[in-house]
């Protein structure tokens, strides 16, 4: 594998990466908020949904995601 392409594929693990950490921070701090409980929220709280599993999902698709490209990485290299 040419260098140039192993450089590209590490740059996207880490955009990946960085974009699913925005993401999760993004999320739960709107979901939670700062100050008490979920402070200037409480008139809509039937409507609060849990972004936990939601979450959950990206973060596993990511993880995934990067271990195959790790995997790629490393066999390219081995050849």
């Amino acid at each position: 594998m040419n260098r140039s392409i192993r450089i590209l594929l590490l740059a996207t693990m880490i955009a990946l990466v960085t974009l699913v950490a925005a993401f999760n921070w993004i999320n739960l701090n709107e979901a939670y908020g700062s100050g008490p409980p979920y402070y200037s929220r409480t008139t809509n709280m039937d409507k609060w949904t849990n972004p936990l599993p939601v979450l959950a999902a990206v973060d596993v698709f990511a993880v995934l995601v990067v271990a195959l490209l790790a995997l790629w990485i490393r066999r390219a290299r081995r050849n």
